[in-house]
C-alpha cells in the first residue's frame, strides 16, 4: 500500500519543471580568485550544479568532494601526444581521475580544447587516439558507464555556418572529423562546442542584428532550405554543427554548448562588448535554460549550455574582452546582474549591477507555486485511492 502510495507522489513530482541543462565555466587564469571552498559556496548559492574546469587541479577535486556539482574536467592540450599511449592513458586516469571518484562528481572528461583548430596543427593527429586512450583506460577501471568522453570545439571548425542547414566542416579537418564523429556515435557521447554570438557580432556589426545575436526578442531568420525560424543566433550556431555532422553520416549526436558568453569590457576596436550587452545575453540565457528548451532543429531535446565564465580573469592573455567574461569579479562581487537570486544579496553587491526584475526569480516563484499544486493534487489522488482501498 506505501509502496503504491510512494509511486504515485513520485510520478506527481517528476512533472515538476527542474533546470538541469545550466552549467558554469570555473577558469582559474588569474592571480586573485578565491580559494575553491568559496568558489564551491558560492556555486551552491547559486544552486548551479555543473561546472567545467581547464585541467584535473587536485585542490578543486578534493574541494568538491561530497558536493551535488557535476564537474567536468581536462586533459591539457600539451598532454595529449603523452595519453595517446594507453598505458599513459591509464596511468593519467589512476591518477587524475579514480582517487576523487564517485565522492566527487566527474561526469565528464574533455581531450584537450579547440584542438582543430589549434595554432598548433600536430596536435591533430594526437586528438582521436589520446580519446580513445583516455575511453580506454575508463573502461579498464570499470568508470566508462559514468564519464563521457569529447572534446570542445570552436565554430571555426565550420566551413559554412549560414543558413544553419548548410552546415558543414571544413575540408582539412573531414577526415580526423569522420573519426572522432564516429567514437561519439559509438559512446553515445556529445559534441561540444564553443558558440559565442559576440565574435560575429563584433566582425559584422552593420550586418548582424545585435538583438539577434542578444538573443532579445526580435523577428529572426527563417532558415530558406528547412523552413525553420531562429530567433537567436545561438540556436542557429548549434543546429549549423547538427547540419554538419548530418553531413558526414552522423545525424543523432547530441550537441550541448561547452562555452557561450559575452565580455562586459572591452578594447576600441571591441564593438559591443558592454555590461549591458553582457548582462542581456546571459539573462535571456539563463531564462530559456529555466524553460529547458531546444533548438529549432531538435525542439524536443533540450540544450545543455555552460556559461564562460565564473570570474573574471586578469591574467588571460589577448584582448581586454578575453578578462572581462566572468558574472562575478575575483572578490566576490557581481559584474552584472544576469538573473540568478542569489546575485542580489546584500554580500554581492557591486556599482556595475544592473537593476531588473529577475526572470529566474519569477520563475522560481512559479516553479514553487507548481510545487505546492501539485502536492495537492497527489494529495487528493492518495486520498481517493486510500478510500478505494
Amino acid at each position: 500500500m506505501m509502496i503504491h502510495v510512494f509511486l504515485l507522489f513520485s510520478l506527481c513530482l517528476s512533472g515538476l519543471h527542474r533546470v538541469s541543462s545550466l552549467g558554469i565555466n570555473y577558469g582559474q587564469v588569474g592571480d586573485n580568485l578565491p580559494p575553491p571552498d568559496k568558489v564551491l559556496d558560492l556555486l551552491s548559492s547559486l544552486q548551479l550544479t555543473k561546472a567545467r574546469i581547464y585541467d584535473t587541479n587536485p585542490h578543486i577535486l578534493t574541494t568538491f568532494v561530497n558536493s551535488n556539482i557535476e564537474l567536468i574536467v581536462t586533459v591539457e592540450n600539451q598532454i595529449l601526444p603523452v595519453v595517446v599511449d594507453p598505458q599513459q592513458a591509464l596511468q593519467w586516469v589512476t591518477t587524475h581521475i579514480k582517487p576523487y571518484f564517485p565522492a566527487t562528481k566527474i561526469t565528464g572528461i574533455a581531450v584537450g580544447n579547440e584542438i582543430f583548430t589549434d595554432d598548433d596543427t600536430s596536435l591533430l593527429g594526437y586528438l582521436v587516439p589520446a580519446i580513445v586512450s583516455i575511453h580506454g583506460a575508463l573502461a579498464e577501471i570499470g568508470l566508462d558507464k559514468y564519464i563521457q568522453v569529447s572534446t570542445p570545439n570552436s565554430l571555426a571548425i565550420l566551413e559554412e555556418s549560414y543558413p544553419p542547414s548548410a552546415g558543414s566542416f571544413k575540408g582539412e579537418v573531414s577526415s580526423v572529423m569522420s573519426q572522432f564523429l564516429q567514437f561519439l556515435s559509438s559512446t553515445g557521447s556529445p559534441f561540444w562546442i564553443n558558440a559565442y554570438p559576440y565574435f560575429a557580432y563584433k566582425d559584422s556589426p552593420n550586418k548582424i542584428s545585435l538583438d539577434y545575436a542578444l538573443c532579445n526578442k526580435n523577428p529572426g531568420m527563417v532558415d530558406p532550405y528547412t523552413k525553420l525560424h531562429y530567433d537567436n543566433m545561438l540556436y542557429a550556431q548549434v543546429d549549423a554543427v547538427a547540419y554538419a555532422m548530418s553531413r558526414l553520416g552522423y545525424g543523432g549526436i547530441e550537441v550541448r554548448v561547452s562555452e557561450t558568453g559575452w565580455p562586459s569590457k572591452g578594447d576600441a576596436d571591441e564593438v559591443g562588448a558592454t555590461v549591458q550587452n553582457a548582462a542581456a545575453y546571459n539573462r535571456n540565457l539563463l531564462r530559456r535554460q529555466m524553460s529547458n528548451e531546444g533548438t529549432p532543429l531538435r525542439p524536443n531535446m533540450r540544450l545543455e549550455v555552460y556559461l564562460f565564465a565564473l570570474f573574471n580573469e586578469d591574467l588571460k592573455p589577448g584582448p581586454t574582452s578575453e578578462r572581462n567574461y566572468g558574472l562575478f569579479q575575483p572578490d566576490g562581487t557581481i559584474a552584472y546582474n544576469v538573473g540568478l537570486s542569489a546575485l542580489a544579496t546584500p554580500s554581492s553587491t557591486s556599482s556595475a549591477s544592473i537593476s531588473l526584475t529577475s526572470s529566474a526569480t519569477k520563475a522560481s516563484k512559479v516553479e514553487y507555486q507548481s510545487l505546492v499544486n501539485w502536492m495537492f493534487v497527489c494529495f487528493l489522488i492518495v486520498q481517493v485511492f486510500m478510500r478505494r482501498q
